[in-house]
């Protein structure tokens, strides 16, 4: 056949993510890859309580059609949680989302034309890259240090780069490098796109799994002329089966989300909405969310130690202080695709780090994750990859 495709398919593959996860559903391998939440944490017991009560109640209504701006209880809800990190909105700034991955697609949608270009960080989030390349955009990556973006090479790539539509950033235990925002860079970022007129997309998965240290307000609350737009998402916190995000805009930013929510599905889904609502009526999420970070917090400290005795010296890496992942840079000869199929030989499984590098490079670098695997697991897996690692070196 000669079907003739749109332009913009001729950018889009497949994401290196979901195409690792297809292996790694081997029950054998030792997976790093993905960005899983722990399935033991899951409230399952106390879902088919609240699925039940959903549908004793109210089961007519949450098996129908529903408004495209979310079920009104859990935006009020998600409303005040935000009140936490400085936002002061309210349930019609909050639009619900098939998880914060829909308000990524559709930020791309409203505010990029072909050839416009996207700021980010680098490295970034692949599933952003990917998302925005389906509309035929460029990226200008700004380095980063453990304080977030470099605020003076922003300023330059602001200055010399007048197709620069919106600026994406993940200022929380960002993704893929788990490294946080300083206080003094979000603000400066508001003051930057304030003066070039650009929106900020504040994509935060993982702000609320914080395991030491004080949380620093959102971006979105230095928000002084209704600019940013604040992604958030349950999947991290909750469930990502559930696919619950929302997108939190001043009303005319928003507007154009729901407009564009409207034509991609019409609503999310009604019965998972009222589902979630109802839990955060009987049961305490945070009290939920404590135990993630104590079992975050006690994986990820194995992780590291397990590294020190295993990974040579040569191997650096971050030292997040929550989130679900750490970021490895090897030394420069070493090609992390390649070292990813000797691993795979051996069935430990990451995700290279070129990947996150939209305009390529940096193929020494790795993104591991250490919420899903149980911790004998994390401990033969790091030492597999030490070994793998340590041969690699020797092939030089």
């Amino acid at each position: 056949m000669a079907i003739k495709y749109s332009d913009r398919m001729q950018g889009i593959k497949a994401s290196e993510i979901r195409e690792l996860l297809k292996l790694t559903v081997r029950p054998e391998v030792i997976s790093f890859a993905g960005g899983l939440p722990a399935p033991e944490v899951f409230p399952v017991e106390e879902m088919k309580k609240v699925s039940l009560k959903v549908l004793e109640e109210k089961g007519q209504q949450a098996l129908q059609y529903s408004p495209t701006e979310g079920f009104p209880p859990l935006r009020e809800k998600i409303a005040q949680r935000m009140s936490r990190v400085g936002i002061e909105v309210t349930a019609n700034n909050i639009l619900i989302t098939n998880g914060s991955q829909q308000g990524l697609d559709f930020s791309g949608k409203i505010f990029l034309n072909p050839d416009d270009a996207v700021i980010v960080e680098s490295p970034s989030y692949l599933g952003a890259i990917n998302a925005f390349k389906a509309y035929q955009c460029k990226f200008i990556e700004v380095p980063t240090d453990d304080n977030g973006m470099l605020m003076d090479e922003l300023e330059e790539a602001l200055k010399n780069n007048k197709n620069a539509k919106m600026i994406y950033v993940i200022p929380d235990f960002q993704n893929p490098s788990g490294r946080t925002w300083s206080l003094e860079r979000r603000k400066k970022l508001v003051e930057l796109a304030n003066k070039y007129d650009l929106p900020i997309i504040e994509d935060n998965p993982y702000g609320e799994l914080r395991f030491e240290g004080e949380r620093i307000p959102a971006i979105k609350s230095m928000d002084t002329e209704g600019r940013v737009v604040f992604l958030g998402t349950f999947s991290k916190t909750f469930s990502p089966g559930l696919r619950i995000g929302w997108v939190c805009a001043s009303d005319e930013i928003l507007n154009k989300y729901i407009l564009v929510k409207q034509g991609a599905d019409l609503q999310s889904n009604s019965m998972s909405q009222r589902e979630l609502d109802a839990f955060l009526e009987i049961y305490d999420l945070d009290e939920h969310i404590e135990k993630i970070k104590k079992l975050y917090r006690g994986r990820r400290n194995l992780m590291f130690n397990t590294m020190k005795e295993f990974f040579p010296p040569e191997v650096k890496h971050t030292y997040p202080e929550g989130g679900l992942f750490t970021w490895v840079v090897l030394p420069k000869h070493i090609n992390a695709r390649e070292l990813l199929k000797k691993a795979l030989e051996r069935n430990v499984a990451f995700v290279p780090g070129g990947a996150f590098f939209p305009n390529g490079g940096n193929e020494n670098t790795m993104r591991i994750n250490y919420s899903n695997m149980p911790e004998e697991r994390i401990v033969e897996g790091i030492k597999i990859l030490g070994e793998v690692i340590k041969e690699a070196l020797n092939e030089k």
